[in-house]
């Protein structure tokens, strides 16, 4: 796991669904609009595997 400059863990493996940096991101990556990605999220949970994968269902 990568430290940011302010030393704190980052983890990639995860979807904030709350930060609309990494929203937007996912919904840009698999082509489909930010309350899909949120939605998404709150069904299958914040990972970042799950998320991805039931996206391109």
């Amino acid at each position: 796991m990568a430290n940011t400059s302010r030393g704190r863990a980052q983890d990639r493996a995860r979807v904030a669904g709350g930060q609309d940096h990494e929203v937007r991101y996912e919904a840009e990556k698999e082509g489909v609009s930010k309350s899909k990605v949120k939605e998404t999220v709150k069904k299958v949970g914040n990972s970042r595997k799950k998320v991805e994968a039931s996206l391109e269902k």
